[in-house]
């Protein structure tokens, strides 16, 4: 495994946290998740699927091992310390302000710890007035302007339902920690890492900045378009919605054909990606004219014969069922429960890390950690 003998602490909660500590944990490190007495909030999020575990909980903490410690007592505070020790990496998104209160703030630990990769996971960040503010997913996609942009123009605002902030962050922390083991590979130095959920929500919505700043126009929601490219959203066959992708004027023609409409790659309304934008209703008008009538799956099937990319609007029971999905073989068997989760999505060498072992029980690695 990529990162076998790497040690990792994580005090996460939620989300953020441990799904970053779970990317560095498939990829082999040895994580510690280090919870309090009454266990990660998370565990008590979505679908029971054990007496102490949730479906939350279950797609976060997979392939660690649980100790409980209370950082109230001495015996807590002497516990922490001795796990920090010989960890590699630190990783926390506990509330701003609360890491130095408990003697586990960068500056303190990375003085005792030169070697520790620390990874500081904020709301807001580590800068700014609103440093000390905390945060949660809804209100980093509303105040990143996230929420702004998602929709259908004539629906109420709405977020994206996948916590892709959350998510997003993890993601960076983990490239951060890996990248900070290349450095100290190099120089034997550990380093702070600062990530936040604001952040992370800026780069996410980084082109629509782009396009205001040039044009001046406050960015629109799309519903499942692009604002930049047409044909490029859904559209409604017969019996349900799909996703019609002509990302190009070269596909715009073969879409074309495929509709029985050739004469558009002529049309000096369509010919150009920038003239269907500007005709942008009326394109989209006439191309559902044509699919309206026709099965969704028969009108996928001809698009991508004719090398237009196209995809049904799947539902999660048709995702679980599809071919492709069951073909990546990227479902992997939780040890000890009923459910089949989506494991680590990279291969190495065509081989994906494996789903060793199931989130673990609240403190169920404490007796481990203390005789080893």
């Amino acid at each position: 495994m990529m990162l076998a003998g790497v040690k990792v602490v994580e005090m996460g909660q939620n989300l953020a946290g441990p799904y970053g500590t779970q990317i560095l944990a498939d990829l082999g490190a040895q994580v510690t998740k280090v919870e309090r007495p009454a266990g990660d909030d998370s565990r008590g999020w979505g679908a029971p699927v054990t007496d102490d575990a949730t479906t939350m909980f279950m797609t976060m903490n997979r392939n660690k091992k649980s100790v409980v410690v209370d950082m109230k007592t001495d015996a807590g505070r002497a516990r922490m310390h001795a796990l920090l020790s010989d960890a590699d990496i630190f990783l926390h998104n506990m509330r701003p302000g609360s890491m130095p209160k408990l003697g586990l703030d960068a500056a303190t630990l990375r003085a005792e710890f030169p070697r520790l990769i620390y990874c500081d996971m904020g709301a807001f960040g580590h800068l700014g007035p609103l440093k000390d503010q905390p945060g949660y997913e809804p209100l980093m996609q509303a105040y990143g302007g996230l929420v702004s942009i998602n929709g259908h123009p004539d629906g109420p605002v709405a977020r994206v339902a996948v916590s892709l902030v959350d998510l997003g962050t993890g993601m960076w922390t983990a490239i951060g920690a890996l990248a900070a083991l290349h450095h100290r590979h190099e120089t034997g130095e550990g380093c702070t890492i600062n990530t936040s959920l604001y952040e992370t929500a800026l780069a996410w919505g980084n082109y629509h900045m782009a396009e205001y700043q040039v044009t001046g126009k406050v960015p629109a929601r799309q519903a499942s378009g692009h604002p930049a490219v047409v044909p490029y959203q859904a559209f409604q066959g017969a019996d349900g919605p799909f996703m019609i992708l002509a990302g190009n004027d070269r596909l715009f023609a073969k879409l074309a054909v495929a509709l029985d409409r050739a004469e558009w790659a002529d049309d000096p309304r369509y010919q150009k990606n920038q003239d269907r934008v500007k005709h942008r209703d009326e394109m989209i008008g006439a191309v559902q004219a044509i699919v309206g009538d026709g099965p969704r799956d028969v009108w996928v099937e001809k698009l991508r014969a004719a090398g237009v990319p196209s995809a049904p609007i799947q539902t999660m029971p048709e995702v679980l069922d599809t071919p492709q999905t069951a073909a990546l073989d990227i479902l992997q068997q939780v040890p000890g429960t009923p459910l089949k989760l989506v494991g680590l999505p990279i291969s190495f060498d065509g081989t994906r890390p494996a789903m060793r072992d199931a989130p673990p029980r609240l403190g169920s690695g404490d007796t481990e950690t203390e005789t080893s």
